[in-house]
Parts: C-alpha cells; structure tokens; sequence
C-alpha cells in the first residue's frame, strides 16, 4: 500500500469523524452531558489532529489543535457546554470540515473566519465566555501555577538503594537555541506503559522517549519484570514500561502532548515530583540513555562530543530498541525452537483479528461489478426457468423443482448484493445541520432541526442524489418558511423555529419528510405570482392542493428580490425533476400559519426496477410501477376527441389526455383504437396526469436495469433497457419523455426504435 492509498484511507476516517464530532456536538446542544458524548467528540477532533500531522497538513493540524484544546476544557468540567459555547463549536466544525476537504481536493477556506473562530476558541479556553448582550462573562481565577523551582539547579530523584544504579541525565544534541532543554523548572515524574495496540501502528517508545528528552533533562529506568522467557514471548506484546524523571519549565500539558498521538494505546501517568510517594517505585532495571542517536541531525557526530564513550552509545542503543529487537529475536526463536509456540502466537493474531472491528473499505467499483454479475446471474436463472417451463408441461420434474429452489436462492443473492451498497440517511441529513445553521445566520433566525430515522437505510446512489434537492427544499424553508423571531413572537410562537427531517421504509419505498412550523403557503399570494407570471388564468378555480402545487412550476417565485437565498419556490422545479429523475414522486401538504410538509417518496435502490410489462406493436416495453396510479379497460363512450389529433379519456368525471405510445414512439403510422388496448394512468412531470395506451399487460415483475447508453446509445423516450426471462431485450420507457412528445415537444428519435426491439 503506497502513501496516497493511507492518505486516501485517512480522509474517509476524516468523514467518519466528522460525523461523529457533528453528531455528539448536536447531542450537547440538545442537553445530553453523558461524559462519553463528550469524549466522543474529543475523540474525533484528536483523531482527525492526529492524522493530519502525519501527512504535514500544518493547517489542519493548528485549526485541529485549537479546537482541541478547547473541548478538553469542557472534558474537564472547566468549560460548561452552553448553548453560546456549542455555537461555537459548531461553527467550528464546519471549517474543520472544510479544512478537510482543502487538504484532500486542494483549493482553500475562508482564512478571516478560520481566524476569527480559532480567537474564539482561545478565548474559550481561557474562561472568556461569550454573552447574547454582547459582554464578556467574568473570567474565572487562573489556576494556581506549579510552585516555582529554587534557582539553584536541584538533583534529579535517585532511585532506590538497592538498584545500584545512579541515572545518567539525557544528553540530545541537534537543538536550536529555542529549543535547548532547560536545567531549571518542575520535576515531574512520568510513567509510561505501552500496550500491543502501540506497536501495531507503527509507534516506537524509544521515539516518543526522545521527544519527551527536548523538553528537559531528565533520566529513566525501565521495567523489564514482565519480560517472559523466549520461548514463551509473544511477538506482538509489549512488555516494558518506563519510569521517567524530568526537570522542565514546560506544563504538564506539554509533556501530556509529546504521547497525544499514542495516548489511547498506552498507560500514562504524569505527576508533580513532590506528590510521588517514595514507596511508589516501580521495580526498575537500571539502563542509561543517551537518546541522541537517535536524532538525525546529531547521526553523523563524533560519539565522544555527546559526553559517552561507546560503550555507553551501544548500550543507550540496545536499551531504546529492545522492543524491536525482543520482537525479532522471538520470531527467530519460535522459528527454530518452537513450533508450539509459533502456533500460539499464530492463535494469538487469529484472537486479535476476530476481535477488531467488523467493517471493511471495498471500492464502490467493486461492489457495482458484482451486482452487475446478480443481475446476469438473475436472468439467466428467469432464461433456464422458462426453457424449463416450456418443455414440461406437467410442471413436476425435479428439474423443474429444482430450479424453483434456485430461483429463492438466486432473490436471496440478488437482494444481499444489493445491501451491500444501502448506506444510511444519516450522513446527508448531518450536511443538512450545516445549511440550517449558515442561512439561519444570514438571515438572523434561530432555527433548529430535528432528525429522526437517520440509520434508514438506501442505494448509495439515492443517497448521493438526494442531497441537492434536500438542500434546496432546506435553504427555502429557512429562508421563507420560518418566520422571523419577531413574527413568531407576535403569533404567540416559540422565537426559535424548528425544521424536522424524517426518513422510514414504507412498501418498498423509503419516504423522506420535510416539515417545518412556520407560516405555511400563502396561498392568495402563490395565486396572484402565479397569475401574474401567465401560468394560470386569472378565473382559474383551483383547489388548495393545486394552489400549493404551483411552487413546483419552472420560474416560480414569490420572492419580491432577488439573494443568494431564494424565497419558497425558486429552486423547486429542479427539486421535483430531481426526484422524478430518481422514479420518485414529491408531494407538498400546508396549514397556513403552522407551516408546510413536503414528502419525497424514492425507490430504495435504482439497480433494480418493479415496472409493468406491456406490449407495443408488437414490441415489448417496461413501464415503471412508480409512475403508474391505476390501470383501465377504455370504453367506447369514455373516448372523446379533442381537435384534430388529440383525444380526451373520461375517468370519474374528469378528462384525462390519452397518449398512444406506439403512436409517439413511431411504432406504428396510425393511431390505435383506444377500446381495443389498455390505459395505464399515470403522473406526468408537469403536476397533471395522462393515460398511456398500450395493447396489453404482460403483468408485472421486477427487473434488472441496463444502462442503454453505456451498452449501446441514447434512444428518445427511453430511460433503460432490460433482458426478460426469454432472453429477449426489453426497453423501459421514460414516462416524462413520452409525455412531454405527447405535448408537442418533438423528441428528435436518431432512429427507428423498431430495429432496436
């Protein structure tokens, strides 16, 4: 694995983090204090710290460490998480995450407000809390400071008698004047016991042992008690802990910082000299360090102008990595001496990999090739079972048995391929708090949204679809939905206005909601835009759901100027053909002065398809399920003919246009005669709805989509093809398309579709 394969795996934790930090920040923000939300959230801002130093990404790391900072404030219960100070934070995540996605696609943030909120941060951590009447709240007292050192330099602590062993103080060459240890200061005294998990992800003590050296002097003993017998040794352990004291006028966040990136897989205690009892000493093997060979600057230095001989540089270097070298030496010992031991140690990895987490990265790519593969493997299965079927009349063979098992099979595998890919809403609906927070702003309104059923499960491909309609139907509820704190005051609401986001199965479909508490639709002023904009007539009687449905209208606004937010309606015909896109349907419901729902139900995956077969001149079509509402046998006294081509179907009477579809897809030259065929009702894009006439249903199954582009090339009036039980390819027609042809609206065919059937 090169290093942009690990950059590539860093950033997608980087979004697993992100939610994670997202999400706890909101749980605070809702009143949860559990301890662990908080730490989660720590966690995440450090994680994403910690990652980031590895690869260089300096801006990353100091927004990173600020924020940081920060929430161990609130971790330690010096920073009371506030709805003020979660603002904040909050708005600090987003940069956060913005910063993340400089760092992966290039490209810069916003420096001024990046600056502006790392001032903020600070000022958190240091008890300036932020105050709605614009005051600073009284900054609690500083934390008394460590008692000062005496001037004269004191001696590092001995350890026990009977040890024998007076420490050798750490002598590193390579420092710049800043960087010179200090002979003066605080004496700490450090403990530090690293566990398997450490060594496992590339860490190395004898490193962090160096690092901790620049911030003083200091000497250590290592407790070697734990070490077993080679032939019982573990590759994979760990077995030392180290015992450091160090004199320094650095903080014990300072040193607390040079383990930060190994803090979770190791013991670490640090503590004033003054307060480690005597008795505490660990039993220590005495081994004097000189960790400057392990500096790169100081490599090529004459061992002599260190102060060691090199007895002491060899002895210094086989003490810093005898966590390595004991590793190495067991692998030869279990290889030549042990074969009961090599398999323990092979057990001892099997425990560790059953034990580690049980989610695995594969390419999307992958994943599509594989369903592609179901798909065949689906229809060939449908192709054997009608040959079968034909040939045996009785239906009773054990062939024919046989296959019926493979065919629950053949669903079983199609359907666990297919949730393969379901990912939960959750992640769009985090993006959609982050919407609501900057247009809430921009517009100076307190909006807060709700999410429930965020673990609901779709095709990835919905789900990356959905987001833009979303965020527009977001944006215009923040923006004209939710009246002003004022207005709502007046009305006797609540001056904090809430948007609820929901998603939940239901038959099939995954329906998502999108309700807020404001005003709801003026209808008397969508009329009077509508009228105004010669898109209806101004005697036009219209209900209230038609009323409603006219936000969906191409060019439709009620906003009185034009801004970077548009009012309810701009944006909402590119919401309605999103979804149609996807063979969803979008639905709006509104209680003037109590707000609006807008529903979306989509299909859960667009690899597979629930459509009716029909017949067309003597051509097999697909019709999508989603766009049907009913099916009808046509009756003579029902057909009424309207101008000179156009023809008008009664159906519980109201009018609906009919729509041959052999007819718009030059199937045939002349119209049929609708009595003789099928009508299948169905909801255009336009809001309307139109019968499609077809010769007769086949019935209705569910069938794997081909992409007729990428297989062949784009064909006027259909969406996709399919390949039926009979090996035969079968088109999927595009509803919207067909319709829009049936308006006029020429679809320019580049061929005969008949030599496509």
């Amino acid at each position: 694995m090169d290093m942009n394969e690990i950059k590539e795996i860093f950033f997608q934790e980087c979004e697993e983090q992100l939610a994670e930090l997202e999400s706890g920040l909101l749980k605070l923000n809702d009143g949860d204090r559990d301890p662990e939300t908080v730490n989660a959230v720590f966690r995440a801002v450090h994680s994403i710290k910690g990652g980031a130093g590895a690869f260089g990404l300096d801006d990353l790391v100091s927004f990173a460490h600020v924020f940081e900072t920060t929430l161990d404030c609130v971790r330690s219960n010096k920073l009371e998480p506030t709805q003020d100070v979660l603002k904040v934070m909050l708005k600090s995540a987003d940069v956060l995450a913005d910063l993340v996605t400089a760092s992966r696609d290039g490209g810069g943030v916003d420096e001024s407000r990046s600056r502006s909120l790392v001032k903020e941060l600070e000022a958190l951590a240091h008890g300036e809390l932020p105050s709605s009447s614009g005051h600073d709240a009284p900054k609690p007292a500083a934390k008394a400071a460590p008692a000062a050192a005496p001037t004269a330099k004191a001696e590092l602590p001995k350890p026990s008698d009977d040890s024998g062993f007076q420490p050798i103080p750490f002598s590193f060459d390579g420092f710049g004047e800043d960087d010179e240890p200090a002979v003066e200061g605080s004496l700490y005294e450090v403990i530090f016991k690293p566990r398997r998990e450490l060594y496992s992800k590339g860490n190395e003590a004898a490193l962090l042992l160096r690092d901790l050296s620049r911030l003083g002097e200091m000497s250590i003993n290592c407790d070697t008690d734990a070490l077993p017998t080679l032939d019982k040794m573990d590759p994979e352990a760990s077995y030392f802990s180290w015992k450091i004291s160090i004199r320094t006028t650095r903080s014990e966040d300072d040193i607390r910082a040079v383990f930060e990136f190994a803090e979770w897989d190791c013991d670490l205690e640090v503590k004033f000299a003054e307060e480690a009892s005597s008795n505490e000493e660990l039993p220590m093997v005495p081994v004097p360090f000189d960790l400057s060979i392990l500096d790169d600057s100081s490599a090529g230095e004459d061992a002599g102008q260190r102060g060691a001989s090199e007895e002491t540089v060899a002895a210094a270097l086989s003490a810093a990595e005898t966590a390595s070298n004991v590793s190495r030496a067991a692998r030869v010992a279990e290889k030549k001496e042990s074969a009961a031991a090599s398999a323990a140690a092979q057990n001892n990895a099997a425990a560790a990999a059953a034990g580690a987490g049980q989610t695995i990265r594969v390419d999307l790519d992958r994943v599509d090739r594989l369903i592609n593969l179901v798909g065949e493997l689906v229809i060939n299965q449908a192709m054997l079972s009608q040959s079968v079927v034909e040939n045996d009349a009785t239906g009773t063979s054990a062939v024919n048995m046989g296959l019926e098992e493979l065919q629950q099979l053949t669903r079983e595998i199609q359907d666990s391929v297919m949730a393969i890919r379901a990912q939960p809403v959750k992640p769009v609906f985090q993006r959609m708090s982050r919407i609501v927070r900057e247009v809430a702003d921009m517009v100076g309104k307190s909006i807060r949204l709700v999410t429930e059923g965020e673990n609901t499960e779709v095709d990835k491909t919905v789900i990356d679809k959905i987001a833009e309609p979303l965020t527009h139907m977001i944006r215009n509820a923040v923006d004209h939905g939710i009246e002003s704190p004022e207005k709502r005051e007046a009305a006797g609401k609540d001056p904090e206005g809430t948007i609820k986001l929901t998603a939940k199965h239901r038959s099939g479909r995954i329906l998502i909601e999108l309700a807020d508490d404001g005003a709801g639709i003026n209808r008397e002023r969508v009329r009077q835009k509508a009228i105004d904009n010669d898109i209806i007539a101004a005697d036009a009687n219209l209900s209230d759901d038609e009323i409603d449905n006219l936000i969906f209208m191409a060019g439709f606004s009620t906003a009185d100027k034009i801004s970077d937010i548009s009012g309810r309606g701009v944006g909402m015909d590119v919401v309605k053909r999103s979804i149609q896109a996807l063979g969803g349907r979008i639905s709006i419901s509104s209680r003037p002065g109590f707000g609006s729902t807008f529903t979306m139900s989509l299909p859960l995956t667009l690899a597979v398809l629930d459509g009716m077969v029909v017949t067309v001149a003597g051509q097999t079509l697909v019709v999508p399920l989603t766009a049907i509402v009913e099916t009808l046998q046509p009756e003579a006294a029902a057909i009424h003919s309207f101008g000179a081509n156009q023809r008008l179907i009664s159906i519980r009477n109201s009018f609906c246009p009919l729509v041959d579809v052999g007819r718009v897809l030059n199937y045939r030259a002349t119209q049929a005669n609708p009595v003789e065929g099928v009508a299948l009702l169905v909801e255009s894009e336009g809001g309307g709805q139109r019968a499609l006439m077809v010769d007769a249903i086949q019935g209705q199954r569910q069938v794997v989509i081909k992409s007729l582009e990428a297989n062949y090339t784009h064909v006027p009036g259909i969406a996709a093809a399919t390949i039926l039980g009979d090996g035969r390819v079968a088109l999927i027609l595009d509803v919207d398309a067909v319709v829009a042809a049936s308006r006029g609206q020429s679809m320019k065919p580049e061929m005969s579709l008949a030599a496509t059937g």
